[in-house]
């Protein structure tokens, strides 16, 4: 039976993770029964929420399993199919496919990709999870009107950078945080943002307050901390606050301690509300058909950060910790 190359989750990390976590192993790849496909993966996404998904525990998506592969969104081509809806050739994407080079699945597991409407990778990002996150936190939560303020932090991730394009886009004022000079340009001279702030600047809360002078209305956080605290001290009457991530605590070993805001929250009537993407699949076939026009015609744009080579995986995953990507990190077998 051939053999593929696996990413293996090899040990659960304590605080900041490192590469001894990893193991790259060969192993059999099955041929396809009944109802499945064997796929060639193209392109592989790496997102915050993986470092989650390492600890031990009860949360919204299992826990890795220690000397198993990592798994993660996968574009990929069929190379077999024992389903008559996939034929060899076909570009599919699965939220959940294994770190393999090679991988046989139920087809359940996949939906074909439209190639000619954008680049594959694309449904990693703008057009995949990413994207539906930032239009539903945004949309449904934020409830953004023409006029308003909408402040992102990680703006210059893959999906606070669409959350400031859709922003724009009705109408609102955009101000993204990031952490370099670097990602500031990207946000004002690619993406469209209005301003953008270097949250690694001395100075925070006065460059807030120049860059929102109305305040804000819509606290779009993907980060949590210092830069969340920030952002609290200018949220307007009736704001709303879409969680999205906290990754300022994704490998925290303690619990840190911060302002306490609910005493402000209630006296301003703010609506703060955490939310995870795989709840609202009912509603991403909207998000799809509010996204991809816009895409397509180039008024909401990706920027992707794409490491080449299957065994650079874990170190795509590592760098989002220290903030290595901008938009989109993805790897590309």
């Amino acid at each position: 039976m051939k053999k593929v190359k696996q990413i293996t989750f090899a040990a659960r990390p304590t605080g900041l993770p490192d590469a001894s976590i990893f193991r790259i192993d060969e192993v059999p790849l099955p041929d396809p029964k009944e109802g499945e496909l064997q796929l060639k993966g193209m392109f592989y996404s790496v997102d915050p929420y993986m470092r989650g998904r390492m600890n031990e525990g009860e949360s919204y998506v299992p826990p890795f399993q220690v000397n198993n592969a990592l798994e993660g969104g996968v574009v990929a081509e069929v190379t077999a199919s024992r389903d008559p809806k996939f034929q060899p050739g076909d570009v599919v994407h699965g939220p959940y496919l294994p770190w393999r080079t090679e991988m046989t699945v139920p087809a359940s597991a996949v939906q074909k990709v439209d190639a000619s409407l954008a680049p594959p990778s694309y449904y990693l990002g703008v057009l995949g999870m990413t994207g539906l996150t930032a239009y539903i936190g945004l949309m449904d939560i934020g409830k953004p009107k023409a006029g308003e303020t909408v402040v992102v932090s990680g703006a210059a991730g893959a999906v606070g950078s669409v959350v400031g394009q859709i922003a724009k886009h009705l109408g609102c004022r955009a101000v993204g945080i990031a952490g370099s000079e670097e990602k500031v340009k990207l946000l004002t001279e690619y993406f469209g943002f209005d301003a953008a702030i270097n949250y690694n600047e001395p100075g925070l809360d006065d460059r807030l307050s120049t860059s929102c002078p109305n305040g804000v209305d819509i606290y779009f956080d993907n980060v949590g901390g210092e830069v969340s605290d920030a952002v609290m001290r200018q949220l307007n009457f009736f704001a709303r606050v879409p969680l999205c991530g906290q990754i300022s605590y994704y490998n925290a070993t303690e619990v840190p301690t911060g302002p306490r805001w609910q005493g402000f929250m209630v006296t301003r009537s703010i609506l703060m509300q955490g939310f995870i993407i795989r709840n609202y699949a009912s509603r991403f076939r909207e998000g799809i058909e509010f996204l991809a026009p816009l895409v397509k015609a180039g008024k909401i744009k990706s920027e992707e950060t794409v490491a080449e080579g299957f065994e650079k995986l874990p170190e795509a995953l590592l760098g989002l910790f220290s903030g290595k990507n901008k938009g989109k990190m993805i790897v590309k077998a």
